[in-house]
Formats: C-alpha cells, sequence, structure tokens
C-alpha cells in the first residue's frame, strides 16, 4: 500500500509509521518502506541514521537485496527498509535506469511472503520515487489535510494513478481518502471534510485523525503514537483507521 499525496504537511508518514504499529498491535506482519529522501519515517520509528548500513536507495539504483536492508524497529511485528539522504539523488538517477519504473516492485517480491502488510511511504511529489511506490502497490491510501485547499493537486495525483495504471500496474486502487489534522473547535474542518466527501463519496474512511499534540511529539522520540502515548485519542484513531483498512482489503 502506497501512503501518498504531492503535498506535503498533510500527515502522510505520520500516517504510515502510526497505520504499520496499529497493524503490528493487532498481530499483523508490517514492513515500512522509507522512499523519501527526507527519511522522517526511517528517524520516526527510533532508527538512528549512522547506524543504517544498507537502504532503499540501493535496491533502487543497484537493484541490491532488500532483505539486507530490513531493520526491526521497538515494535514487535513492524519493520522497516530505511531512507538516507543519498536517495535525494534517485530521482535524477533512475531517469536513465532501465526498467525505472519497477524497480521497487522487482526489489519487494524475494520479502514479500514474509509480511501481511507492506506501506510504503512515499516523497511529496510526483516522480520517479512516487511511481515506484505506486507501480509495486495494490492500493494507495491517500492523506487530506482537513484545511482550505485540501483537494488542491489531487487531480494531479489522480491523473498520475490513472498513468501507473495503464503502464505500468492495471490493479492499482484507492484504498481510501483518510482526513488528517481535523479540528473539531473549528467549522473549517467540518466545511473541509464535507467537501472531501462529495467528491470521493465512499472512498473517505470513517476514521478521522484529529489534530493533537501528542501525535506531533511522538516522531521526537523515535515512537509511533501507539507506544509513546498508547491512550491518546491519535492513537485511539490510528487504531480504528487499521480495523478499517483491514476490513477493505478484506472485501
Amino acid at each position: 500500500m502506497a501512503v501518498a499525496n504531492q503535498k506535503g504537511g498533510v500527515g502522510k508518514t505520520t500516517t504510515a509509521i502510526n497505520l504499520g504499529a496499529a497493524l503490528a498491535e493487532m498481530g499483523s506482519k508490517v514492513l515500512l518502506v522509507d522512499i523519501d529522501p527526507q527519511g522522517n519515517a526511517t528517524s520516526g520509528v527510533g532508527i538512528a541514521k549512522s547506524d543504517i548500513t544498507h537502504d532503499i536507495y540501493e535496491v533502487l539504483i543497484d537493484e541490491a537485496p532488500l532483505a539486507p536492508a530490513i531493520k526491526h524497529t521497538s515494535r514487535t511485528g513492524l519493520d522497516i527498509v530505511p531512507a538516507t539522504l543519498q536517495l535525494a539523488g534517485a530521482e535524477v538517477e533512475l531517469t536513465t535506469q532501465i526498467a525505472r519504473e519497477t524497480r521497487l516492485k522487482g526489489g519487494l517480491a524475494p520479502v514479500l511472503g514474509d509480511y501481511d502488510y507492506v506501506l510504503i511511504d512515499c516523497p511529496p511529489s510526483l516522480g520517479q520515487l512516487a511511481i515506484n511506490g505506486f507501480t509495486a502497490s495494490d492500493q494507495i491510501l491517500i492523506p487530506v489535510q482537513s484545511e482550505y485547499y485540501a483537494l488542491e493537486g489531487l487531480g494531479q495525483l489522480l491523473q498520475t494513478i490513472d498513468l501507473v495504471r495503464k503502464h505500468f500496474n492495471p490493479d492499482l486502487d484507492i484504498l481510501g481518502v483518510l482526513m488528517t489534522m481535523f479540528d473539531a473547535r473549528t467549522n473549517l474542518s467540518a466545511q473541509v471534510v464535507s467537501e472531501v466527501q462529495q467528491h470521493f463519496a465512499n472512498k473517505v474512511f470513517k476514521t478521522v485523525i484529529p489534530r493533537a499534540t501528542r501525535l506531533a511529539e511522538a516522531p521526537s522520540f523515535g515512537e509511533s503514537i501507539i507506544d509513546y502515548d498508547s491512550s491518546s485519542r491519535g492513537a485511539k484513531a490510528y487504531r480504528e483507521l487499521a480495523k478499517e483498512v483491514v476490513r477493505r482489503y478484506g472485501d
């Protein structure tokens, strides 16, 4: 599953980490794949960049085996393929590579049987890295912030998804649109949710992720919200999202 939105600051990495942790808490084996050059998912699960000897860059550019790059996190059942800053060059380097759109799909193939879910944290852009994420996925989860301009740029994302379907991955589907950063104190958040629901209908998850201080704090401690504050609103919301994701995959 690719977690993607080319607009930054929408809770994409937060969702990838915390959905992964919530699924792992439910007993699933989950692999989080960080293909964002910022590497926020990597640091957000407590992996120090100094401890990384193999990362996703080598898989994409050198076609190195993915398995040696997998690291365990402190959450049982949640593993990660980390990203480092060298991934920033991959966007340009991939343009000259043969079969550049399927590098990630090929790298993941040998380990898919070891996991119930693979979550791919895509960069906030629609370049070669994101296309690799889409080509390797069955489904896309789109986080959308409950703020002005929420729908801005989503048309471009949907066009890219259609292009990937046409050329590389005909079975790719949108699993759902997730409303994030919801502030119950404002009318604006409710209005934006209503607007997105009109646009995407039954694709919008019933779960809404609140704007919450504890959610924002957790990554700086290298923990998911499930581990950082298990009883918080954010933890409860991501547990509900995990249940919805399991149901939708089951359908």
